[in-house]
């Protein structure tokens, strides 16, 4: 290491209270821009549990939609359109509504219940307990395992209920890739037992899901879908359409953005103002440096440094109490919806860099207006 950054690291962790002070300043900023984001990439994500655990390739609905949760029903006619357009190697229909379900004890809760394409079974989940053949018993339905799960008293198979008067029976457990958001728990039953069960429109198609011949073939799939009113999307575009309108069209966006500038806010006044005082309590030694020789350029370099040092530091130490906590909040919460993803980190390492610049202005502008003769004079 170049002996000048030697001293400054010295001059840095000599004072062990400011040293620390800074660091833990940046990692307490680190630590709430990462809940923040984390949260929100958390909450984002459950709100398209459905488009991921059915995981079709396409999805086609009606153009009003925004997010997956809006039901605007389709003619049967559109079924059979798409299903002959060229590089549609198969599509099903999907029933995607709500339920009220009375449990055995007298009590009612609401539900989200998906009706599969009957000879497919098309999105189907995972099943952990029972036969997935089952669902084709009468009155069949298969209940995930989640976070909600509880909210439907902890059924076993074998267990009853009634959804509209109409009797349903629990044939089998199964378990999705992502548990919902909004805190229902959710059924799986055919498409035909959906739509029997349930008040529906005329229409009954919720979404269309298609799988493609090859992937150069959507983009024909998509206009062929257009032309006849309605829209194809990839499960990519429909995660991003359903992100954008919780991010734009509502308020969840505003507030989590507020509350990370002012975690980012936080972290850059307390870093910046003991930064400064830092270098205040050391501008003799810095004068003493400049006096014997050290270039304009140097002393920079040095500030830079010791600014980046506790920048990285902080860094490190917040991203892996965060992460800490996360883990921890999850193993007794399931419903905690905090994600880190890469998006996360680098969003809180760029605001990381932005607060070691401006330390680094602070200090730099300090030191370079030192006039070693006013040091030695004093």
């Amino acid at each position: 290491m170049d002996a000048l950054l030697q001293i400054s690291l010295k001059l840095l962790v000599n004072d062990r209270g400011k040293f620390f002070t800074l660091i833990i300043g940046i990692t307490f900023a680190v630590f709430l821009m990462m809940q923040m984001t984390s949260m929100f990439s958390g909450v984002m994500y459950r709100t398209a549990a459905t488009i991921y655990n059915i995981g079709a390739k396409v999805w086609v609905m009606d153009p009003s939609i925004h997010i997956q949760s809006d039901n605007i029903p389709m003619p049967n006619y559109i079924l059979d359109a798409v299903r002959s357009i060229k590089g549609v190697k198969y599509a099903a229909p999907l029933y995607s509504g709500s339920g009220l379900v009375k449990l055995s004890d007298g009590t009612y809760q609401a539900t989200n219940i998906i009706g599969l394409d009957d000879p497919t079974l098309f999105g189907r989940p995972t099943i952990t307990k029972g036969n997935i053949y089952s669902i084709y018993d009468d009155n069949a339905y298969i209940i995930i395992k989640d976070a909600e799960y509880h909210k439907l008293n902890n059924p076993k198979i074998g267990a009853t209920f009634e959804v509209n008067d109409n009797r349903g029976v629990i044939v089998g457990i199964g378990k999705a890739l992502v548990s919902g958001l909004f805190g229902t728990p959710t059924l799986y039953t055919t498409f035909s037992r959906a739509i029997s069960d349930l008040p529906t429109t005329r229409f009954t198609i919720s979404y269309i899901l298609l799988e493609p011949k090859t992937l150069n073939d959507i983009s024909n799939i998509k206009k062929e879908v257009k032309a006849l009113g309605y829209i194809a999307l990839t499960e990519k575009e429909f995660v991003d359409k359903n992100k954008n309108y919780y991010l734009y069209q509502t308020g969840l966006g505003t507030n989590v953005l507020i509350m990370t500038l002012i975690s980012f806010i936080v972290g850059l006044s307390i870093a910046g103002q003991t930064f400064y005082t830092f270098v205040l309590e050391n501008l003799e030694e810095f004068g003493a440096l400049k006096a014997i020789g050290a270039k304009k350029s140097e002393l920079i370099k040095m500030i830079f440094f010791q600014s980046t040092v506790v920048g990285f530091l902080g860094y490190g130490f917040g991203i892996l109490l965060s992460s800490i906590l996360i883990a921890l909040a999850k193993l007794r919460l399931p419903e905690y919806a905090a994600l880190v993803t890469y998006e996360n980190l680098g969003i809180s390492f760029f605001m990381v860099l932005v607060i070691i610049l401006f330390s680094s202005y602070l200090g730099i502008r300090k030191v370079t207006q030192i006039d070693p003769f006013d040091i030695f004079r004093g």
